[in-house]
């Protein structure tokens, strides 16, 4: 009924043979199709693509729990394991590797070793796909035989008083059944039995209270809806920033919507008036408070901007929410290793001596430093101030001789007309354009910032004598990785020497690193310290 992985007595899993009899024992990922079950029995791993993700996103889960697996519309499991990462990680690989390490599958040689002890059901395994659909009949037959003996498999069925026949169900078999295999060891046997009778009467408490369903069972239609419009609104104020947009639908709803809702409440979008996720965010583009689009690659719909000055969005006033003792637990220790690693880059901009008539007039600080889309929002502030928009093409913009300074002088070659107007689409690029770049970068609670644009980090892998490769790089500083850190990581990550030294002539260091590791290093500094792909530079001079 039970087994124990490596011997120690920490991990425990239940086989299937105790799942059938108490399905609701573990938590479980349901297979895409009898398919993927051919695998899976096979002795192979249960991957991502493989799962079946809920409407409402998948259940939270951590690295190492025990997890089973079933095919969809069956509620047998057909194997067990462990989950190799937790469902944030999952959510953060794009639901891509390896989901579950599979410790014991139906027909495999702990299956072997207990054969006959349970006879499932042959509706057990509808949907399941073997590599030979023969063999399901032939096992299933042989487990009938071995255990009524001389009984046909006509006669394991229970005639009714009507003349139809009904499959004898687990328990009934097991029951049957464990006598017929009897060993010569009287105790074991009776060990046998009463561990069979254990898991047979166990009974799973709810997760939920009588409390909690009796809340749950009172939340009409309207209550649903106010809800999920409640915890979008709280979730837009508190945890969905502009530069993680766009957002696929599901992300939104497991990472930020779920999150936001009162403790001891399910929220199921099924029961709303909306029924789908996706018809639920169309509605609420369409009232203005969000954008949204359906990506056809993806097959859902994408999040692209928050209108932060919707009328509902301004007059909602989020919650100060108390972290629950389980949760805060659970990811602190995490939380508190990735919050030094947590990387922030926002490009800013300073007006220059070009634009600074243009924040006078409409009352701006040009000692500040500005978004784009602030900057943008101060140039169109002008123009409807000075009311510049052409009557006659709302999408036109005409210039004034202070507008026009500020857009063009210095920038058009001597003997070239100014342009007299300019289209409104090109009115903000062109206006941020004239500013003086700067970068913010924050990294946990260190924040600084450069002016100019951000420079890269390089790395740069080539031959020295004996024909061995080592990886250079530099530039480090510019993201607040401290180099001396990094070495030292990436020493026992890549199990090799590594050396800092100051780059000649330049500010910095250089952190050299034994071995042509450059894809590596720079998934590495991705995956862990946040840098975006635009801000690294690679360069192998070992491939010809």
């Amino acid at each position: 009924m039970f087994f124990d992985v490596d011997g120690r007595g920490s991990d425990i899993f239940p086989t299937v043979y105790a799942l059938w009899m108490v399905p609701e024992l573990l938590p479980v990922f349901v297979l895409k199709g009898g398919e993927v079950s051919r695998f899976v029995i096979g002795g192979a791993d249960l991957m991502f693509p493989g799962i079946i993700v809920p409407p409402d996103g998948l259940p939270s889960f951590r690295a190492g729990e025990p997890w089973a697996a079933k095919v969809p519309g069956n509620p047998a499991p057909i194997a067990v394991g462990s989950t190799t990462m937790s469902s944030a990680e999952a959510l953060k690989a794009g639901l891509r590797g390896k989901a579950l390490r599979i410790t014991h599958c139906y027909r495999d040689l702990l299956w072997e070793t207990a054969e006959g002890r349970c006879v499932p059901n042959a509706g057990f395994f509808e949907d399941v796909v073997f590599e030979d659909p023969s063999l399901l009949q032939a096992s299933h037959d042989s487990d009938l035989t071995e255990v009524a003996g001389e009984t046909s498999i006509d006669q394991q069925k229970n005639p009714k008083s009507d003349g139809s026949e009904e499959s004898l169900d687990v328990n009934e078999l097991q029951t049957d059944s464990a006598p017929a295999l009897a060993t010569p060891n009287g105790d074991e046997n009776d060990t046998t039995a009463e561990v069979t009778e254990g898991v047979a009467d166990l009974k799973l408490p709810d997760t939920v209270s009588a409390n909690d369903q009796d809340d749950q069972l009172t939340l009409s239609t309207a209550d649903v809806d106010s809800l999920l419009d409640k915890c979008l609104l709280q979730a837009l104020h508190t945890t969905v920033k502009d530069k993680d947009l766009p957002l696929p639908g599901s992300t939104l709803w497991s990472n930020h919507v779920l999150p936001c809702r009162p403790s001891g409440i399910t929220l199921n979008i099924k029961k709303s008036s909306y029924k789908k996720l996706s018809k639920w965010l169309q509605a609420k583009s369409t009232s203005g408070l969000i954008s949204v689009k359906e990506d056809k690659h993806k097959e859902e719909v994408m999040l692209f901007s928050v209108n932060r000055k919707h009328a509902d969005y301004s007059s909602f006033k989020p919650e100060k929410r108390r972290v629950e003792k389980s949760e805060q637990h659970s990811v602190q220790s995490a939380n508190e290793i990735r919050s030094s690693k947590t990387l922030e880059v926002a490009e800013i901009y300073k007006p220059s001596v070009h634009v600074n008539s243009i924040f006078s007039p409409v009352g701006a600080d040009t000692g500040k430093l500005f978004s784009a889309s602030e900057a943008t929002d101060i140039v169109f502030k002008y123009v409807e101030k000075e009311n510049l928009v052409k009557p006659t093409n709302k999408s036109v913009v005409v210039l004034d001789v202070i507008l026009c300074d500020a857009l063009f002088k210095g920038a058009i070659k001597k003997g070239t007309t100014y342009p007299t107007e300019i289209h409104k689409k090109d009115l903000g690029s062109t206006f941020v354009s004239r500013m003086q770049p700067h970068h913010v970068v924050t990294r946990g609670n260190e924040s600084v910032v450069c002016k100019g644009a951000l420079k890269t980090i390089q790395l740069l892998t080539e031959r020295r004598q004996g024909n061995k490769k080592v990886t250079k790089l530099s530039g480090m500083e510019s993201f607040l990785i401290d180099a001396e850190a990094l070495a030292s990581e990436l020493q026992k990550k890549f199990a090799c020497s590594t050396t800092v030294a100051e780059l000649p002539g330049k500010k910095g260091h250089e952190v050299l690193v034994q071995g042509g590791v450059i894809d590596d290093l720079a998934r590495h500094l991705i995956e862990q310290y946040g840098v975006p792909k635009r801000y690294i530079e690679v360069l192998d001079k070992t491939k010809k």
